[in-house]
């Protein structure tokens, strides 16, 4: 048996498929033709613009135009001058070739994002990128070969990696399962896994060396274990455990329009955390009542500056737009520290998760600052807009905000440019000093937003990302519940909203607890939503 991570859960029996890792090739030595380099590397860009677009067309059919866009925003990434025109920039300065421009340009473009370590979502985005260059790259060496096409039934893939664009080549008819030697929860191939409601576990560290082709495994995606060649009486018991699931899920989708309410009465809010316009759809289709977390650093990764106020503007105001009266809480900018963008030179810091980060990078740096909130003052216009800092540790540093934030509104109403005037302003409470003073901050915000990921390490001293002390890495601690309690009285005791939108949110473990701490707004991951909203009416 290996342990693996759960990423689309469910249960499944059949037969090994293994993909081992492609066998990395040197692309080294010198072109004397640039210009036709070039035009090699031009024709081959537009192979994989077609390739990509009929693999869209086919999703969208499949799984609707939520999952559809995952391979819609490949094909901006091709559009996008940072990977192709740099890519033919080197083979005219450089006269490399073709393959080694475009290894190179994404190679340095993922690594860019996979400095996110306490954003999963944005740092799982680097595969996304590799997987457009490894597509560019095949086309170059006219690898047109597809063993995904034509699997036999009953299949489960067992592979170190499966890029998005594999993923949506395959029949899910066919393949029941997928594990994944890497990869997250919020890795594409997840997403997409979740949306064809295929089971699948991924970080299975050395699966790849265990199985064989035609061995018979079992998935159990509730655990994230993986059973290889188990014995009889094991396969009965977990044919049981899959039919059992499915009549669970069934129930679950007769939740879908039903409002989250307690048994006692109160009406709870159900949000899902996005990272993109892609999620929305998605969010949506699994019965979201808004928009607890817009994490916008994705608008400013895979680029040479930064996001022009104009160009956010249209992001936030389609997110708006596509909710309608539905609340969309959006977090400004949170990035600095061990968080780099190639345009924006910060010092080296031996803390970076108590440095230069967040709210205190965009107080340093205003006009970066000011230019996302003229452009969230804007489409607030258009839905219904809320605006959060995040990593507030000191009244001092709220309120800096709030005055930047009016500075923008003046500078709006001089140059004749609509916007709303009354936007409501929050902040996540994520760090202790935050909740201890609670009570005051109470006084000044429109609401509070619990952000138990990082308010967890900082009160217990742990880092969250240390495998090594993991166990003590616990949401459940009394000095965590203690301070989610102050700070849920402390937004009640001034009529205000306090809603949590870290993991801890869809642990179905901890909603009893945070329901009878008094808990507003449950905002998470949109697969997740169904399963808290049933845990709350039972409670």
């Amino acid at each position: 048996m290996i342990k693996g991570i759960s990423a689309s859960k469910g249960y499944a029996i059949g037969k090994a498929y293994v993909i081992q890792p492609a066998k990395i090739v040197s692309f080294n030595g010198i072109v004397e033709d640039a210009e036709a380099e070039k035009q090699r590397l031009t024709e081959a860009v537009e192979m994989s613009k077609q390739q990509l677009a009929d693999l869209y067309e086919k999703l969208k059919k499949e799984t609707g135009e939520q999952e559809a866009a995952i391979i819609e925003s490949h094909i901006n990434f091709l559009n996008d001058p940072e990977i192709v025109e740099n890519a033919l920039t080197m083979i005219e300065t450089e006269h490399i070739f073709a393959e080694k421009a475009v290894s190179t340009v994404t190679s340095s473009l993922a690594e860019e994002f996979a400095q996110f370590d306490d954003d999963p979502y944005i740092k799982e985005r680097a595969a996304d990128i590799l997987d457009v260059g490894e597509g560019i790259i095949r086309n170059l060496r006219g690898d047109f070969v597809d063993e995904l096409a034509n699997l036999p039934e009953n299949t489960i893939i067992v592979a170190h990696d499966l890029k998005p664009s594999d993923t949506a080549k395959i029949d899910k008819s066919r393949v029941v399962a997928f594990v994944i030697e890497t990869g997250g929860q919020t890795s594409h191939t997840a997403i997409l896994a979740r949306s064809m409601n295929i089971t699948s576990v991924v970080g299975a560290a050395g699966i790849t060396a265990e199985v064989k082709p035609g061995d018979t495994i079992i998935v159990d995606g509730v655990t994230g274990e993986v059973i290889i060649n188990p014995e009889q009486a094991t396969l009965l018991t977990y044919l049981q455990n899959k039919q059992d699931y499915e009549a669970h899920i069934d129930e679950l989708k007769k939740l879908l329009n039903t409002q989250a309410v307690t048994k006692g009465g109160k009406r709870i809010l159900l949000a899902a955390n996005i990272g993109s316009v892609e999620d929305v759809d998605f969010a949506l289709k699994n019965g979201a009542d808004g928009i607890g977390l817009f994490r916008t650093e994705f608008l400013y990764l895979g680029r040479n500056s930064m996001p022009p106020q104009q160009e956010q503007f249209e992001v936030y105001k389609e997110v708006a737009q596509r909710m309608g009266e539905k609340p969309v809480i959006i977090r400004t900018l949170d990035i600095g520290g061990d968080k780099e963008l190639p345009y924006l030179p910060l010092p080296k810091e031996s803390n970076p998760f108590l440095g230069l980060r967040a709210i205190r990078l965009c107080l340093k740096e205003k006009e970066i600052f000011k230019a996302q909130l003229m452009a969230l003052l804007r489409a607030a216009v258009y839905g219904n807009i809320s605006i959060m800092f995040p990593m507030i540790g000191s009244m001092k540093e709220f309120l800096a905000g709030k005055a930047v934030l009016e500075e923008c509104k003046t500078e709006l109403r001089l140059n004749g440019v609509d916007f709303k005037e009354g936007i409501p302003v929050g902040m996540m409470i994520e760090i202790p000093s935050a909740a201890i003073m609670a009570d005051e901050f109470a006084k000044v915000v429109d609401f509070f937003s619990i952000g138990t990921n990082d308010l967890v390490q900082y009160t217990l001293a742990v880092d969250r990302l240390n495998e090594t002390i993991s166990e003590l890495y616990d949401p459940m601690n009394p000095a965590v519940l203690k301070l989610i309690k102050m700070t849920i009285d402390a937004a009640h005791a001034q009529g205000k909203l306090c809603g949590m939108c870290g993991e801890m949110a869809a642990n179905v473990s901890a909603i009893q607890t945070l329901l009878e701490y008094g808990l507003d707004e449950f905002s998470m991951s949109a697969a997740s939503l169904l399963e808290a909203k049933k845990a709350i009416i039972s409670n």
